[in-house]
């Protein structure tokens, strides 16, 4: 698969995973149990009693909009290379889903919905699809990483999976979240 072509699996908005295969709830629940104490989310529970961040289940997300979009961009992420995500604004308005927010987690699925990682976003901006810096595209991690390449790749998906009816605008606004590799660590992926 060639990372530098559009139609591959380096696209990068972040999209619930829809018409994937179905999540096992028990599944879910199990990588969650594990997750939470390996990523020490609730460290002096023993002390302080349950927390939220450490005790209610986050959501489970996979990236892209094809199993194969979601498998390619979770190996970014468990070697280390993919740190930020985006997502057209008009896209969560459109569905519904809840805007990202620094300090949330997310268990990201894989193409064919197990669980495999944990993560927390450290950041969130918004901003016109043509103010996107060129360190956001770099974090990314796809393609050669350059600002030229996420361009080409995210206008493309922009305009392929979008689930609004405004189309694409070079002045739309794209949400950027950054986030950290919680669980698994990046020696264990």
């Amino acid at each position: 698969m060639s990372t530098d072509d559009p139609t591959s699996a380096s696209t990068d908005p972040r999209v619930d995973a829809g018409a994937a295969p179905a999540v096992d709830p028990a599944e879910l629940a199990a990588f969650w149990e594990v997750a939470r104490v390996k990523a020490r989310l609730n460290r002096f529970e023993i002390y302080t009693g349950a927390n939220a961040a450490g005790s209610l289940m986050p959501p489970a997300w996979a990236f892209g909009s094809t199993p194969e979009q979601a498998d390619a961009l979770l190996a970014l992420v468990l070697d280390g290379t993919k740190t930020g995500t985006a997502s057209a604004l008009w896209d969560i308005e459109a569905t519904g889903e809840s805007m990202p927010e620094v300090g949330a987690l997310g268990i990201v699925l894989d193409g064919a919905a197990h669980p495999r990682a944990l993560v927390r976003t450290t950041s969130v901006t918004t901003v016109p699809f043509s103010e996107v810096t060129a360190e956001h595209a770099y974090a990314e991690g796809e393609s050669d990483r350059t600002l030229a390449s996420w361009r080409r790749i995210h206008a493309w998906y922009f305009r392929t999976f979008a689930a609004h009816e405004r189309g694409f605008e070079p002045d739309m606004p794209v949400v950027c979240e950054r986030f950290t590799l919680l669980y698994p660590s990046r020696c264990y992926a």
